[in-house]
């Protein structure tokens, strides 16, 4: 078989081709190769390397102009009006003919200023190759040999731009010939080629649009000419070989509509047969173990590799199967639809008509019950025939409504082996299948069949059976209900990585909280990458034997892998919106998505628990305001002398005290959306501030045990910076940057499920450590002070005197210094562990 088709034997026999071996093993297989007889080459799989198959040759039907020799009268005309061009591709098939040995034009374009603007011309030689060359600005390159004349159509392409005035020519996919210093100018002043001229085909122009001499003209047929104002890539110029067009800065696109051809010029249509990328694949060479290339689409040996887990697992299946769906699917089809054995089925030869009555009769079978529950061999025999299904090719002139049904009964019979009672048969065949993900795998495969089912008429496809469904085939969408693959794959599809516990909570269980979905965006057949924004509706429930524990929500995507069973991961996805029913995310790629419930060893708080924890919070603020309030009137009334350690407090008892005010009334702006949001606003500046003004404190505590070599008055505008600018500043960045994403979903406070809780957290925790070192150094001082003060004043004073006086030493400035520099949020650490932890946060916090 070739690469493609040995490749897929393998695949539908449960197995792999043949990896490349390593050095130790190629002698034993040879000798297993010369056993058999095999002579010559066999295929390879490459390590670390993905192979993507071969478009097939397509017929494209296109309008091709016929130059039936050469003459001074035939030429067709470019209706473009054509921009200037500092850098050009022109891409066409081309059929040259071989009676003609003179140089010939396939076509110039001319303006005002320049007739030899940009041509291409070409001869063919003696050795019977055509010779292209390539004149821009009236510079010619020299002529070089592109393809043989042989009466074939080819494909070429020609590219230059200005800068360097470098220049290539491609026939047939592959670059011919490429050089630099076709331009006019000089390189240091280079030019475009001049817009708004005319571009003739088959002629040269010895005047602006005309004047034309039969010895230069053109004699062949060509078609497809397209013109970009760029340089296409080698990749975008194999592309428009296998006539896929390229939009992006296309100038000019062949269409009949916009040529001026003259009357004596054949213009025919004709079916193209375009071909696809031509790939090369790894072969062993029998008898030298020697490795190289061969054309992947020519027909070799190959041989199918199992791992042993695997092929001893297919092996006690096949032996131990009583054959009841095999005999029932058969005898109703009356033909042998599932072989005896999973590993002497040959290539099947399916078609549409084939494939349709071979899933009627099971989906007739399963639907009926006759076979209550799938043994391990039925299902590896269901799937065995999907993946051929999965795997035909849709032929012109096959029918659309078979094809249409074809897609019905593929996702009834997927639906049908994913019920709950088959989920242990599942676990029995996981060497071979790794998880029921294998199915979404061949369920995409599926969908890209239906591909000629869309029309202009018909922009939507619709096919659901269950919980498994498709819609829309251009922009592919697929889904697995909640049930379908729920089951099998919550303990089997996740990775240690992933359900690490988090925070030091205990790992209880992981299971898929959503439905599966499935996107992938095709365009021309082809799959391409995009990004993509999606709602889940989840369901917040606990699994069985984890009741009492408290879920939380990942979001997790999973990469499809049949061979893996599916692996998650949170590669390019984030969180966009998160409610209590649902999650919405962004990725910046297609794939296969859903939603993880990973549940912790975390109790849940009781209504009792959060009633008193917001009446502490209530209380405690109170009356720290009352206490906040009375302090500063008293500041004022009794005449407390001007001084840096006044102003500083008087600033911190007005931020802490419009803070707390806030908080204890937040609850009631819950129902006014932007009222919440203008209070978070405020909770944030106020709170920030309150912070900020317990860092001034703990630099003001240390000028006065450090030394600091500046005046009072610049001292307090730092203070006021650091005071009140900062906090401005941080609010007004993270309203800036995550405006809608500032507001937490069920609280009036930043939003915890994104980062935005770090423009609060993480000043928070700097200011908590610089006021930690503060209170550390303060305590040094005043305990070598006490020491000194004792042993002048009392020297003769006992030791447990002494140590009593050096601990109320060291108790006295953490006492009173503990809640003015904030280190009581410290306890919010702790919080997570135990619910005492959050009584004691909260006593300490609210009376700060």
């Amino acid at each position: 078989l070739d690469w493609w088709q040995a490749d897929r034997y393998c695949e539908q026999h449960f197995a792999q081709l043949l990896f490349e071996p390593q050095e130790s093993e190629q002698g034993s297989f040879s000798k297993l190769l010369q056993a058999h007889h095999i002579r010559g080459s066999v295929w390879l799989k490459e390590r670390d390397s993905v192979l993507h198959k071969t478009k097939r040759r397509r017929g494209h039907t296109v309008p091709v102009l016929v130059f039936r020799d050469k003459t001074d009268t035939k030429y067709v005309k470019v209706l473009s009006d054509f921009p200037a061009l500092p850098a050009v591709t022109a891409c066409a098939h081309l059929q040259w003919d071989t009676r003609s040995q003179e140089i010939a034009t396939i076509f110039s374009y001319a303006v005002p200023a320049f007739i030899n603007e940009f041509q291409l011309r070409g001869f063919v030689d003696e050795e019977g190759f055509v010779r292209f060359a390539l004149i821009v600005h009236g510079h010619h390159s020299p002529y070089l040999p592109v393809f043989r004349a042989d009466g074939q159509w080819h494909h070429f392409c020609v590219t230059w731009q200005r800068d360097n005035g470098t220049w290539a020519m491609y026939a047939d996919g592959k670059r011919r010939a490429a050089a630099s210093g076709l331009c006019s100018g000089g390189p240091s002043a280079p030019q475009a080629i001049s817009g708004q001229g005319t571009f003739i085909v088959g002629q040269d122009q010895d005047s602006l649009g005309g004047t034309f001499r039969a010895k230069e003209s053109f004699s062949g047929n060509i078609t497809d000419l397209h013109i970009w104002q760029k340089v296409l890539s080698p990749e975008h110029i194999e592309r428009v070989r296998s006539c896929w067009v390229v939009e992006q800065d296309l100038v000019f696109g062949w269409s009949s509509n916009a040529l001026e051809v003259e009357s004596t010029v054949q213009a025919v249509a004709t079916q193209l047969l375009c071909p696809g990328p031509v790939e090369e694949c790894r072969v062993l060479e029998v008898g030298s173990s020697g490795f190289s290339y061969a054309s992947c689409l020519e027909p070799l040996p190959f041989i199918c590799h199992y791992s042993k887990d695997a092929y001893w697992q297919l092996k006690r299946a096949q032996l131990e199967s009583s054959h009841s769906l095999a005999r029932r699917v058969n005898t109703l089809a009356v033909r042998t639809v599932i072989p005896d054995s999973v590993f002497t089925s040959g290539v099947q030869d399916m078609n549409l008509s084939v494939a349709l009555d071979a899933l009627d009769v099971l989906a007739t079978v399963l639907r009926e019950g006759e076979v209550p529950m799938l043994e391990p061999f039925d299902l590896l025999a269901v799937l065995q025939l999907l993946k051929q299904v999965s795997d035909l090719e849709v032929q012109e002139g096959d029918e659309l409504e078979m094809l249409e049904q074809l897609g019905q009964y593929y996702m009834e019979v997927t639906e049908l082996i994913l019920e709950e009672q088959n989920t242990g048969t599942w676990s029995l065949i996981s060497q071979v299948i790794r998880g029921p993900m294998a199915v979404v795998e061949l369920c995409d495969r599926m969908v890209s069949l239906l591909v000629p089912l869309l029309t202009t008429e018909r922009t939507k496809i619709t096919i659901q059976h269950g919980n498994i469904g498709l819609h829309r085939v251009t922009v592919k969408n697929m889904w697995f209900g909640y049930g379908s693959l729920q089951r099998c794959l919550s303990s089997g599809a996740v990775s240690r990585d992933t359900a690490a516990p988090a925070g030091g909570q205990k790992y209880l269980g992981t299971t898929v909280g959503t439905a599966v979905i499935s996107a992938t965006l095709l365009s021309q057949h082809q799959e391409i990458s995009a990004s993509v924004r999606y709602r889940l509706q989840h369901r917040a429930q606990v699994p069985p034997g984890l009741k009492g524990n408290f879920p939380v929500f990942s979001l997790l995507l999973l990469h499809v892998s049949p061979d893996a069973g599916g692996m998650w991961s949170t590669a390019g996805c984030s969180v966009a919106k998160s409610l209590p029913d649902s999650t919405a995310c962004f990725c910046n790629h297609t794939t296969n998505f859903a939603i993880l419930l990973q549940v912790y060893e975390l109790e849940q708080r009781t209504t009792t628990e959060e009633f008193t924890l917001q009446t502490l919070t209530f209380i405690g603020c109170g009356v720290s305001l009352c206490a906040l309030m009375v302090t500063f009137i008293l500041f004022l009334v009794v005449g407390v002398p001007k001084s840096e350690r006044t102003t500083v407090h008087k600033n911190l008892i007005l931020a802490l005290a419009a803070g707390e005010a806030l908080l204890m009334f937040s609850e009631l702006a819950k129902p006014s959306q932007v009222l919440c949001f203008m209070v978070t606003a405020f909770l944030h500046l106020f709170f920030m501030a309150a912070f900020s003004w317990m860092l001034v404190e703990g630099l003001l505590l240390w000028s006065k045990v450090v030394a600091v070599n500046m005046s009072e008055g610049r001292r307090m505008k730092f203070y006021y910076l650091t005071g009140w600018g900062l906090p401005v500043l941080i609010v007004g960045v993270t309203l800036a940057t995550s405006f809608n994403k500032y507001v937490a979903a069920n609280h009036c406070w930043l939003n915890v499920q994104s980062n935005v809780i770090w423009a609060f957290v993480g000043p928070v925790l700097l200011i908590l450590a610089v006021n930690s070192l503060v209170l550390l150094r303060v305590v040094t001082v005043t305990v070598a002070s006490a020491r000194r003060r004792s042993k002048m004043l009392t020297p003769n004073s006992s030791l447990e005197n002494q140590i009593g006086a050096q601990l109320w030493a060291t108790a006295k400035p953490v006492l009173v210094l503990l809640p003015v520099l904030g280190l009581t949020w410290l306890c919010g650490l702790l919080v997570h562990l135990s619910i005492v932890w959050a009584y004691v946060f909260i006593v300490l916090n609210s009376l700060q």
